[in-house]
């Protein structure tokens, strides 16, 4: 059975977590919410705090060689948070460095920013951090999911049916050898 790591901290978008999380288990796989500390957070939706969703462990506790992918939800807070996180960081690089799929939507790729693992690859993402990639050496593109060597990326909510699509099919086809930190 597959295990995926849905990296998530206070602010994440409600939808971008349990949208894939959904398609993801019905595909028979296990998937943690794996967050900075213990006990729950909290969601953004529709402009305002959502539910709550229990985290399964913690970034510390959670090594990335137990996992088959990784999913970032977006939101702003989230990932914005996650960035500034060194075990975070090195949480998603690691990831990357084991040639693993890896899936971010929205402001997610923030924090692929910070784990310097988006120089040369080709993204999408909300469009206000597009500056933010190009600066980091991304090429970034305007398309609701691009894939990139395992790295799966879109832009909003609405783009979740195709992102989760291509993850799924990502997760399928296992580590990637041009995957890479």
């Amino acid at each position: 059975m597959k295990r995926i790591a849905m990296l998530a901290t206070n602010g994440f978008e409600e939808s971008e977590l349990t949208s894939p999380k959904e398609a993801l288990e019905k595909q028979g796989w296990r998937v943690d919410i794996v967050g900075l500390k213990p006990g729950s957070i909290k969601s953004w939706k529709d402009g305002n705090w959502g539910d709550s969703f229990n985290v399964t462990l913690t970034v510390k506790e959670g090594l990335s060689e137990n996992y088959d992918a990784l999913v970032l939800p977006g939101g702003v807070m989230n990932p914005d948070n996650l960035r500034t996180d060194e075990t975070a960081i090195e949480f998603i690089r690691n990831f990357f460095k084991q040639g693993k799929p890896v899936a971010a939507i929205c402001h997610g790729p923030w924090s692929l920013i910070n784990a310097e693992v988006v120089e040369g690859r080709t993204l999408t993402s909300f469009p206000s951090i597009r500056k933010d990639l190009e600066n980091a050496g991304a090429n970034w593109v305007d398309k609701e999911v691009v894939v990139d060597q395992a790295l799966v990326t879109s832009r909003k909510p609405d783009d979740l049916p195709a992102f989760n699509s291509k993850l799924i099919e990502e997760i399928k086809e296992g580590k990637h050898e041009h995957q890479h930190a």
